[in-house]
Formats: structure tokens, sequence, C-alpha cells
């Protein structure tokens, strides 16, 4: 199917929805030359993939991967990567915010990929166990409402594109499966991309693959947030209805502030900064994270706006629920508590 596939993308024709799933079953096989695999994905990247194409190829990856049951209708934050910006995790930051006003978080991410610090690495640099078995996971989301779940360990069928992703160097249709494959099959989005084209995009494929509630965000200085130092380009899907258009810091009275203030560094550097942040520091990297966090409150459905959510997501940090909430999702982690 994959050599039938490669043919067409060559032509710069779309594959049916069955065609690109198959496909996907046949790669996450493990059973695919990898010359084949590395023709596929830069053939798909040529041509641009069409909703259909990532919806399949997104289920495709969801059912070759482990899933974490649970009855809770839970959150993803979560950003493609590949922005180049090099912030700090904003989105796990965030995560902590909106655990603390009680939306259930399965948060799925892996160690770093374009940056120095992937929301694995951050996580374990704060002391969260992210290689907690599944039982320690369900624990956590039920008394925290906070897990983490590892790419790596739900996901192990990526080994057989990791090498070939590396040695390819350019963004392929993987960079943005990653956040469309929720071990929890979250029902509820925040979603960053990387680039403009996939905001409209993305925000249907969610919906194909049954999320209720999404977001997707890209923000104009090439952020795969929303932006505190750009506008952000906006498609939310709230039951079915899609509604499109442009936020700014300055609407929800929030100061501008530049990229520069929201860089990173590695693991460890991140993890200080989230600690900063949940703790009341004031500046460019709050006015990031409660952006975020505020829109992921009003697509839960905590809050009826974006400002709103930002609101509630300031006083969350203020009066300390963010922090304790971070110290004791750490705590279930390690099988403290």
């Amino acid at each position: 199917m994959i050599n039938e596939a490669i043919i067409k993308l060559i032509n710069k024709e779309n594959l049916t929805e069955d065609m690109a799933k198959k496909v996907m079953d046949e790669i996450m096989s493990g059973e695919t030359d990898p010359v084949l695999i590395s023709s596929y994905l830069t053939a798909l990247t040529m041509k641009g993939e069409t909703v259909e194409e990532i919806t399949a190829s997104a289920k495709g990856m969801r059912a070759a991967g482990t899933h974490l049951l649970t009855d809770k209708e839970t959150f993803e934050i979560v950003g493609t990567g590949g922005d180049g910006s090099n912030s700090f995790n904003i989105s796990t930051t965030a995560s902590f915010i909106i655990a603390a006003a009680g939306v259930p978080v399965t948060k799925h991410g892996n160690r770093a990929a374009s940056s120095k610090s992937g929301a694995a690495d951050c996580l374990e640099a704060l002391g969260v166990n992210i290689l907690a078995d599944e039982k320690v996971s369900k624990k956590c989301l039920d008394e925290a409402d906070i897990c983490f779940l590892h790419a790596q360990k739900y996901h192990s069928a990526m080994k057989y594109v990791a090498p070939i992703r590396k040695k390819l160097g350019f963004r392929t249709v993987f960079n943005i499966l990653g956040p469309l494959t929720n071990p929890a099959n979250a029902s509820m989005q925040l979603m960053g991309v990387f680039s403009e084209k996939f905001v409209e995009s993305l925000a249907h494929v969610l919906y194909n693959l049954g999320v209720k509630r999404a977001m997707v965000v890209y923000g104009e200085d090439g952020m795969d947030e929303i932006s505190a130092s750009a506008p952000t380009k906006v498609c939310e899907v709230m039951d079915g209805e899609f509604k499109s258009y442009e936020i700014t810091p300055e609407q929800f009275s929030l100061t501008r502030c530049t990229k520069a203030e929201l860089t990173g560094g590695t693991g460890e550097e991140n993890a200080e900064i989230t600690k900063a942040v949940l703790n009341g520091e004031k500046g460019g990297r709050r006015t990031a994270v409660v952006l975020n966090a505020g829109a992921a409150l009003y697509v839960a459905g905590k809050a009826e706006s974006i400002e709103s959510g930002i609101r509630l997501a300031e006083e969350l940090i203020d009066n300390g629920a963010a922090m304790s909430k971070l110290e004791q999702f750490v705590k279930l982690s390690n099988g403290e508590a």
C-alpha cells in the first residue's frame, strides 16, 4: 500500500482516509522499509497534508499506541513544537493552573526534539516521575487532576520512525501527530501549531477525532502557543461549531512583552521559571502563562470567556493553588502520598 501511496503523492494526488490509515498501520507495524517511510513522509510533506490524511494518520497512530483508560473527560494543552522560539515550557506551566481549577489534565509529551527542553525534561527537573506506570498515573489523575503520559511509553511504535525523522531534518506529518494522539483520548484540547496554515485544518482534525471542545492557536511571531508578544490566530470548535478570530494580550488588559522575555533554557532552567511563575513572579512570563491557562479554562467550560478564564488563572496563581497542585503532583507521581 505504501508504494501505491507514494506514487499518488508524487503526482500531487490526495490520499483517501482509508489509504492513509492503511499506510500508517504499515509504518507502525515495524515491518516497512525505512527507505519507503522516508519517501512517503517526504512526498506527503511536499504535497501538503489534507484534513483527511492527518485524521487517518492520527487514527493509525492511536490504534498502535497504549491507552490510559479513564472515565474522566480530560484536557490536553500542548504545542507541536518546532516553532524555533526556544521558549520556556508555557503549556506545562499552565497545566498546573488548569488542574488547580478542577479540570483533569492528561499532559502528553516527550523530551525535547528541537528545543533544549520538552515537557518531559521540565517535569523531570521539577521532580515529577515522568515514567510513572498506569496505576500511579491514574492515582495522580484521580487525586490531583493531573498526570503525565510519556510519549515513548505510550507510543512505542514511534521507535520505527524516530531515526528516519531525525535524518530527514525537516518537519513531517509526525510533528503534528503527537498532539493529536493523547493516550487518554482527551475530549478537550488547547493546541498550538508552528504554522498558520494548520490552524483551521487541525481544528477540523480534532473534531474528526472526537474532541468535543478545542482551540487551535498560532502566534503571529511564530509561537506555537497563544503569544504574549504578538497577535494570535485562533480557530475554536465547540460541540461542532467552528469559529475563527484573532486575539491580542491588550484586549485582556495584559501588557505585551518581547519574545526574548519568553526564552527558556534547559529542563532545569525551565523548571525554575515554572516555579517562579507559579510563586507569583510578575512580567512577560506570567502574561504568557495566564493567556494560555485562561483560554484553556474557557475551552474546558470553567470560564464563560477567555477574559474571565485569565482572571481565574491569575487568582489560582496568587492564592497558591497552582503551586500546591505542582507539589501534590510531584509527591503522588513518586508514590509518596
